[in-house]
């Protein structure tokens, strides 16, 4: 896939690198990034309960609320290696922080790739022996970062925005493994704005769940996943609400592209439920919906199953549904085909337009479960 990086923009004051190690073939696979100085910070961890090792040390470095650089290996996780693991996480810290001229409590590692192998430590080492000469700011080093971090995703995941004086980068990686709480999925958000770690950690937190905690591919929960902010405050003050608001919306927007770049995915799925007595009854019954393989093999082929629909929001036991305040519609817009118990009794579903329906790449569903105000969106694959 062709990524267009000409909208791409750096955030004053930090810098990037991703160069080849040799973990494992040729392709980029050590990356970081750099603020001139320290940054608040915020992060979002896995729930597993079995994480990998740069999860347990950056949970622990993030408590003194600031940070400075970010040191991320692709190909090997440094996940199930046990204390010796946690030892190597620890060692990439101090390495990135000689090389950087910093303090190795300001640095946070990252791994993704393969579960159960050791790190290389001796190629950790000589990469980051190369920092101070690789390291830059411009775009260029940014694309080489959202390169470096890859494992199985077909693309770099990125987004840039703008408020006022102040902007905000994401680059994100993940396409397996995925299912809230979070997914395989690494994601970094940087920005100039100046809000202090306290603010920042409410704010994620809201965040990741209206957008990476509504992402599912296939139900796993990885062991590493992240999602991290660091501020630097060279923009000075922001309107949080508006900054927020901002935030949210890129959040979404790499969600999306990491639901759509699913292994073997071919469309992406919008579905959202409406009419729930609470938003834990929508939630539910949303992700019964989008996890349901029958529902994935359905839509991939256009198949315009409804029974299998029927089938995944009667399984949510603790919130039955009747079939009279049930409506599906499939589609948006003036082609939206509708389905109710009037017309299933009636036998007038028109199976051919729905099918039509669900061939596109982006495919939009919403089921209405009765009269209550409360809904969901999620966003899955095929």
């Amino acid at each position: 896939m062709a990524i267009n990086y000409t909208q791409l923009k750096n955030i004053p004051g930090f810098s990037w690198l991703g160069i080849n190690i040799g973990i494992k073939d040729d392709s980029l696979d050590f990356g970081i990034i750099s603020s001139e100085c320290k940054c608040s910070c915020a992060g979002v961890f896995t729930r597993n309960n079995l994480p990998g090792a740069p999860v347990i040390v950056c949970k622990k470095k993030i408590k003194n609320g600031q940070i400075q650089a970010i040191v991320v290996n692709s190909k090997c996780a440094n996940v199930a290696t046990g204390k010796a693991g946690i030892d190597d996480a620890e060692k990439m810290c101090s390495w990135t922080g000689d090389a950087l001229g910093i303090d190795k409590d300001l640095v946070l590692p990252f791994s993704t790739g393969v579960i159960g192998k050791r790190l290389p430590m001796d190629k950790i080492s000589l990469g980051c022996k190369k920092i101070p000469d690789k390291l830059g700011p411009s775009p260029k080093f940014i694309e080489n970062f959202s390169q470096a971090i890859l494992t199985t995703d077909s693309h770099p995941k990125w987004c840039y925005d703008s408020l006022g004086n102040t902007s905000l980068l994401g680059i994100a990686k993940g396409s397996g493994m995925i299912e809230p709480n979070m997914a395989t999925m690494l994601s970094f958000f940087v920005t100039d704005a100046k809000i202090s770690s306290k603010q920042l950690q409410s704010m994620l937190k809201r965040v990741v769940n209206k957008s990476f905690n509504r992402i599912s591919i296939d139900s796993d929960t990885s062991t590493s996943d992240t999602v991290i902010i660091l501020a630097n405050g060279l923009a000075g003050p922001v309107n949080t609400e508006l900054f927020e608001e901002t935030f949210t919306k890129n959040a979404i927007k790499l969600a999306k592209k990491i639901a759509r770049d699913g292994e073997g995915a071919t469309k992406l799925i919008e579905l959202t439920v409406s009419g729930a007595k609470s938003q834990l009854m929508a939630l539910k019954i949303s992700k019964s919906i989008i996890n349901s393989p029958l529902i994935k093999t359905a839509i991939h082929g256009a198949d315009p199953n409804w029974g299998r629909f029927i089938m995944a929001i009667g399984k949510v036991f603790d919130y039955p549904v009747s079939l009279e305040d049930l409506s599906i519609y499939f589609g948006k817009g003036d082609k939206v085909q509708k389905i109710t118990a009037k017309n299933i009794n009636s036998n007038t579903v028109n199976l051919d337009a729905i099918s039509k329906l669900l061939e596109p790449h982006e495919v939009f569903i919403e089921v209405v479960v009765g009269n209550g105000s409360c809904s969901e969106t999620v966003w899955g694959c095929d």
